[in-house]
């Protein structure tokens, strides 16, 4: 029994040590939004751009890069009106969704904030 207390002294020492290494570690949401940004913002240029029609491929090509980036002001502007955050002091919890228009699918983001990292672990389109 004199041998567990020290181990439990130590266990409790490590386990306060990590949750006020989490809790000042939990991103905020300008650093969420910053990050969501860069993520929608390389998807559309990886993903999007290189689905454009073969009629307009020359024509938007070139552009559609750069138009995104210029745009990236708006995109965090969509991001920041359509983000819900939870914050559980440790860890927060990021609800996203995106509806640009009724033409374009909504899309929703789960992402987890934790210790300065976002983990993205839900992303659907309806």
């Amino acid at each position: 029994m004199k041998s567990l207390k020290p181990l439990a002294s130590i266990s409790l020492f490590i386990l306060a040590g990590l949750g006020i290494a989490m809790a000042t570690t939990n991103p905020d949401s300008s650093t969420y939004e910053e990050y969501a940004a860069e993520q929608l913002t390389t998807y559309l240029k990886e993903d999007v751009c290189s689905q454009v029609p073969k009629a307009f491929e020359a024509l938007v090509q070139d552009s559609c890069a750069s138009l995104i980036d210029s745009n990236r002001p708006q995109i965090k502007q969509i991001i920041v009106r359509s983000t819900q955050r939870q914050n559980f002091i440790f860890f927060s919890i990021y609800r996203t969704n995106l509806s640009i228009s009724s033409v374009v699918p909504l899309y929703r983001f789960q992402t987890v904030g934790v210790m300065q990292n976002f983990y993205t672990y839900s992303a659907k389109s309806q």
